[in-house]
């Protein structure tokens, strides 16, 4: 089943207050989200669908996934960007990878959380990534490994479940 999904506004303004994305990300992210509807393969990125939590209109952007152990998360090296306070509201979304959709719940954690998730997870993983402190640092988030707990106040995270749909819920064919 498509749905129909509009892009996800990557934050608001410096003048407002509000956390944003650099200027390059919302002029590349709807090229991104195009390769990777197509299937196009671009790391460890995948498409987060998620309804806005005022329009209720579904809003999708590429976010970084990291996987290890089994277990899913996604960050924001923006901060409390439009993604983050959508998904915040909603505590669910749809996490497109290649052509598999799959629905998830999202939890977020707390700061101490957070603190120790960019410590012991987050910073090894992208210190094994060829260029990853670079890349992390051209994304203005080098503070994740430099200063973790600082960060943590700064990006949040949330790890990602699958969902349970409930088909019967859902199955409008038998009446």
């Amino acid at each position: 089943m498509a749905t129909q999904t509009q892009p996800m506004s990557q934050g608001g303004c410096a003048a407002s207050g509000r956390d944003h994305a650099p200027i390059i990300v919302p002029l590349l992210n709807p090229i991104v989200r195009r390769l990777m509807r197509v299937g196009v393969p671009l790391g460890p990125n995948a498409l987060l669908s998620v309804r806005g939590r005022k329009t209720g209109q579904l809003r999708t952007t590429p976010i970084a996934v990291v996987e290890i152990g089994g277990r899913r998360w996604v960050q924001s090296p923006y901060g409390e960007v439009n993604w983050v306070r959508n998904l915040r509201a909603s505590g669910e979304g749809i996490l497109t990878m290649g052509r598999r959709q799959e629905p998830v719940t999202a939890v977020s954690l707390t700061p101490e959380q957070t603190a120790a998730f960019f410590q012991d997870v987050l910073g090894p993983y992208i210190r094994r990534i060829p260029l990853g402190t670079l890349l992390i640092g051209m994304l203005g988030a080098r503070e994740i490994l430099t200063d973790p707990v600082g960060a943590a106040k700064r990006h949040p995270v949330f790890e990602l479940h699958p969902r349970v749909v409930d088909v019967e819920a859902t199955d409008t064919s038998t009446v």
